[in-house]
């Protein structure tokens, strides 16, 4: 399953290196536009909701939304090669 991770992290001057790590361990992942990841993984939106509130603080605004096989946008060629090759 693929899921669209996306936040604000408020903090200024946190080092937010916890929250980029906890997501690169949930498995393939892509990173093009800043805030927002797409993560293949077999966890669900609520385990990676779990994992990932270890990491931010109290005021930071966290989503976890599953994405099913239809999309549209403006990326570059390699952003679409991750996208199109993912298991949904």
């Amino acid at each position: 399953m693929v899921y669209l991770i996306t936040y604000d992290l408020n903090k200024e001057g946190k080092n937010y290196d916890g929250v980029y790590a906890a997501i690169k361990k949930l498995g393939k992942w892509w990173h093009y536009l800043d805030s927002n990841w797409l993560v293949e993984t077999s966890s669900s939106a609520s385990e990676i909701g779990s994992i990932l509130n270890k990491e931010i603080d109290k005021d930071d605004s966290l989503l976890v939304v599953r994405v099913m096989n239809e999309h549209a946008g403006w990326l570059p060629q390699e952003a679409w090669d991750w996208i199109n090759q993912a298991n949904y």
